[in-house]
């Protein structure tokens, strides 16, 4: 539940984090959009759903830093009091819904596309990967907003079934394609599991932490950092390393492209 009142210092905290949110995927996406032609251009519809992804969540992290600014004030002089919710006004958590609706499917595109697999098991793969990853933000939102402990807890455990369901596929289907990728990526492509693993899981540690005893403000105030966090690892860093993935896919696939882009001495070690 969205609490009455947040001390000066936990605002500051929610205020901050929401705009390094905003900073990282905005900047993010700017960076993807100008090196777009430094890859071949089998690997740039991996790297375009990185810059919508990106732009889609910083479209909602500034809806959600609108929201928050206008849910919470003070009569403070500087700022410097206690914030309570504004009368008429309130902080809007679907926002986040819809942002992972949109963007947590299109994560699972990023890393099916920069594979560029046959077209038939990249298919195979979406039909899978893309249904689960919608069904697992559907099923945790009716707990996200409910203030009952047992309901949030229930849609929490029925979200959990197509997030184990991804991750199955994600380390023991998609395992069988990293055998047909270059020896420079198999590694960062295994990790990039991990990543997203990591990422994913502080999620449920948000959402779950009105379960954990935590209650009140504290826990509303750490709730927004943890998907502050993963968001940036889950969509910022992860658009990173799929374009880094893109570029040595692209050297692999092109020795002269490699030659234009690389300095000297990274040819001749490549050589």
């Amino acid at each position: 539940m969205i609490p009455d009142i947040l001390s000066h210092g936990q605002y500051e905290t929610v205020y901050n984090f929401l705009s390094l949110v905003i900073a990282a995927q905005l900047f993010t996406a700017v960076f993807l959009v100008i090196a777009l032609p430094r890859i071949l251009p089998r690997y740039r519809q991996a790297i375009t759903v990185a810059i919508v992804v990106c732009g889609i969540a910083a479209y909602h992290y500034f809806r959600i830093f609108d929201s928050f600014k206008a849910a919470f004030v003070t009569d403070a002089v500087g700022g410097t009091g206690d914030y309570s919710q504004a009368v008429g006004a309130g902080f809007n958590e679907g926002y986040r819904y819809v942002d992972w609706l949109l963007t947590v499917p299109l994560l699972l595109v990023e890393l099916v596309a920069v594979l560029a697999l046959v077209r038939s098991v990249q298919s195979a793969l979406l039909r899978r990967l893309v249904p689960a990853a919608a069904l697992m933000i559907i099923l945790g939102y009716p707990g996200e907003i409910s203030g009952d402990n047992g309901l949030r807890g229930l849609f929490g455990l029925l979200s959990t079934i197509p997030f184990a369901y991804i991750l199955f596929v994600l380390f023991v289907q998609l395992s069988k394609s990293l055998d047909q990728q270059p020896t420079g990526v198999r590694k960062i492509l295994s990790q990039l599991r991990f990543l997203l693993l990591l990422s994913w899981g502080v999620y449920p540690i948000a959402y779950l932490l009105p379960l954990l005893d935590i209650s009140g403000s504290d826990a509303w105030v750490y709730k927004q950092v943890g998907y502050s966090v993963a968001d940036i690892l889950a969509k910022a860093v992860y658009a990173l390393i799929i374009y880094q993935v893109a570029r040595i896919k692209s050297f692999d696939d092109d020795p002269t492209f490699a030659g234009i882009e690389l300095s000297r001495d990274e040819v001749a070690t490549r050589s």
